[in-house]
């Protein structure tokens, strides 16, 4: 029986063969257009093409859709990855719909343990506040520090030394009472995926690893499904124009089907013993894991919180906040030597002292919090809370960790695959026709 059912297929003459190599070829286009539209999606992390004269000067016109193809408002041609070519948006996204769910400044900043970035300052300081001592006061005073005994200046080294603990302490204490103020935690992630387009591929690439493995390989069997109705089409049909529009639909249904399955339903539906629910929701514990080892070792870093409160939009606060605690400790410090210093220099020399000290201190005191190991320890600390915060987030606040970017230009990406269908419809037709 089995033999004479393979005779009977080896039999069937040449334009069958042709006819059942179709859903064949639509299941390759169909994994063929995924797999080049999830590469388009991330590579290249930089713009690859040339510049059109005149381009830039129309863009503004064109459709928000077109200017919205990388390089296309720059005034070139080519490309780059969809999803780098929108860092900054990206990396707002991110924050805003994302790692904002997860803890307010304040959280954060009491993970990373006040206490221990004191210590730290201190222990990492030590030698570059001494040589801080020695230089301001040599600048502004260089005869007087140049005739002052050995033990004056081993004096004056000692009171910074033994202050200079409480002084941490105090700063410490200072920015975590303002930190909401003094921190801008958005600015912070935006900013830093936006100089680091490469990060948000990473996040996208191993957070959803296992969900664009599906987009690609959902191509093969939805697009070899979709074939089956390209063979009745074609024969009904029969113009030359019908597989390359089969290529298009495939192209763009398996996209947008395998788009919608990951992240839909939001929430859980039962239909017997089948459990409906979007793919990525369903792996919530183990992306969780994931999603917070890299945001806690690339993005939310105690070295890129002292970076923000350095250098962010509310670094004048926080300047002023590590001069004002500072000042006061150059009084106590210079100690017995403050009178001598004002009769020799004046008062206004003297300000001026304090003043260079509290500044000079401010980036001595930041400084140490940019150590890569401290980095890692601290980074380790808040690492499982995160994941904890991130497993325990309601499905609808999960899937808002990678959909909103997504979402955005997903018509982007399924266009892209229409146009490659349309291309490999093409390829379809001429194997076909010449089989």
């Amino acid at each position: 029986m089995l033999l004479s059912e393979v005779a009977a297929v080896v039999s069937l003459p040449d334009v069958q063969w042709r006819l059942l190599s179709i859903p064949l070829i639509t299941g390759l286009i169909g994994y063929g257009t995924n797999w080049v539209a999830i590469r388009m999606l991330f590579y290249p992390t930089d713009f690859v093409g040339v510049s059109m004269p005149g381009l830039r000067q129309v863009a503004p016109a064109l459709p928000r859709r077109l200017q919205q193809i990388p390089g296309v408002v720059e005034g070139r041609v080519g490309w780059q990855g969809i999803i780098p070519s929108r860092s900054a948006r990206m990396g707002t996204i991110a924050a805003e719909k994302g790692i904002a769910k997860i803890g307010t400044e304040a959280e954060f900043y009491e993970r990373f343990d006040p206490d221990r970035i004191a210590s730290h300052i201190v222990t990492e300081s030590r030698e570059e506040v001494r040589e801080l001592t020695t230089e301001v006061i040599q600048s502004e005073y260089p005869e007087l520090w140049h005739n002052a005994p050995e033990v004056t200046r081993e004096f004056i080294h000692a009171r910074v030394e033994n202050r200079f603990p409480r002084i941490a302490e105090e700063i410490t204490e200072k920015i975590g009472e303002n930190i909401d103020e003094l921190l801008d935690i958005n600015q912070m992630i935006a900013g830093h995926l936006d100089r680091n387009p490469e990060l948000i591929n990473q996040i996208f690439l191993e957070v959803g690893d296992r969900e664009l493995k599906f987009i690609v390989n959902s191509g093969f069997y939805i697009g070899t499904f979709l074939g089956l109705f390209s063979v009745p089409l074609f024969l009904y049909i029969d113009k030359w124009w019908v597989l390359p529009l089969c290529g298009v639909a495939v192209g763009y249904l398996t996209n947008y089907i395998a788009l919608y399955i990951i992240f839909r339903p939001i929430k859980e539906y039962k239909l017997g013993p089948i459990r409906l629910q979007g793919l990525f929701i369903k792996r919530q514990p183990t992306a969780a894991a994931k999603y917070a080892e890299i945001v806690a070792e690339e993005v939310v870093t105690i070295g890129n919180v002292a970076e923000n409160l350095i250098h962010g939009s509310q670094s004048d606060r926080t300047r002023k906040m590590i001069r004002d605690a500072i000042r006061p400790e150059v009084d106590r410090s210079v100690g017995l030597a403050a009178p001598i210093i004002r009769m020799a220099a004046g008062d206004q020399q003297y300000e001026r002292l304090r003043e260079t000290f509290a500044e000079e201190s401010v980036d001595q005191t930041i400084g140490p919090l940019q150590d890569p190991e401290f980095n890692d320890e601290r980074s380790d600390a808040i690492e499982g809370w995160m994941t904890e915060r991130i497993r325990n987030l309601p499905p609808e606040g999960f899937v808002e960790l990678l959909r909103p970017a997504f979402e955005e230009d997903e018509w982007m990406l399924i266009l892209l695959g229409a146009v490659l269908g349309f291309v490999a419809g093409w390829l379809q037709l001429l194997v076909v026709t010449t089989l």
